[in-house]
């Protein structure tokens, strides 16, 4: 056997290996925060997808055969990576999608929910622009494109190649996952709930005191003034805690799929 046969078959067993790996990551890619929003093109998305297996393929090659594609398990492999490709992207947009509960919640307890809304992607208040904007933001500068190529090939050791898993696990784990979901974007809104509390209360008060005064139509720009002061003192609190989390997450993001 020549070098060019040999540098062939090379290329053979890379480029299988490479398409493996690349069917895991083009699902994830349509749902990971950053690079998988609806406002990125699709174009944007696949070269994203395409460096990533590149950055990728070296960590993990030992454990995809090289003969994966012309062994007959072709459709297998494209059923199983793409399932597990769309439930590790998923697993990790579920974040984003609690600062938008968040900021729907603090936008409905504070009267905002209307205004400003948002008409790309996902129509959300005016807070949970903010929140969603500047988190991703906060994200990527802390390196979220670095930790979420670790999550990918941390992946293939929790997740082998082709591996398909119990139904009644994937529903344990995506119920762990919702809850988390809920819990996180209620702990980031309590402020705007307590806020939206002592509103009312302070309201009931002054109406029992004086019922010929129109408490609302005084109080409704105090609420407006006071929840969008309150975010701007509370966002950094918010995101350092929304990071945070995320963070232990991508420390043990399989710790409730063993």
């Amino acid at each position: 056997m020549n070098d060019i046969q040999i540098l062939s078959e090379y290329l053979n067993i890379a480029f299988q290996q490479f398409i493996i790996v690349f069917l895991r990551v083009l699902a994830a890619m349509a749902f990971l925060p950053a690079l998988g929003e609806k406002s990125v093109p699709v174009r944007v998305k696949i070269a994203a997808a395409v460096c990533f297996s590149v950055v990728i393929l070296p960590s993990v090659s030992e454990m995809i055969p090289g003969t994966v594609l012309v062994s007959g398990h072709f459709f297998q492999m494209l059923f199983s990576e793409t399932l597990i490709g769309l439930i590790l992207g998923i697993s990790v947009r579920f974040f984003v999608m609690s600062l938008q509960i968040a900021g729907s919640i603090a936008g409905q307890s504070t009267s905002l929910a209307q205004v400003f809304g948002g008409s790309i992607g996902e129509p959300m208040p005016a807070m949970g622009h903010v929140l969603v904007v500047a988190g991703l933001a906060l994200a990527l500068l802390l390196g979220l494109h670095v930790k979420m190529v670790i999550f990918l090939i941390m992946s293939y050791h929790a997740l082998p190649l082709g591996l398909f898993i119990d139904a009644a696990i994937w529903s344990q784990w995506a119920t762990s996952q919702v809850t988390m979901l809920f819990s996180l974007a209620f702990t980031l809104a309590v402020p705007f709930l307590i806020l939206t509390l002592l509103y009312n209360v302070t309201l009931g008060v002054i109406n029992r005191a004086m019922p010929q005064l129109m408490v609302v139509f005084v109080g409704a720009p105090l609420i407006t003034f006071s929840g969008l002061f309150l975010l701007f003192l509370g966002a950094p609190v918010l995101l350092s805690v929304w990071t945070a989390t995320l963070d232990s997450f991508f420390t043990t993001p399989f710790g409730t799929q063993r």
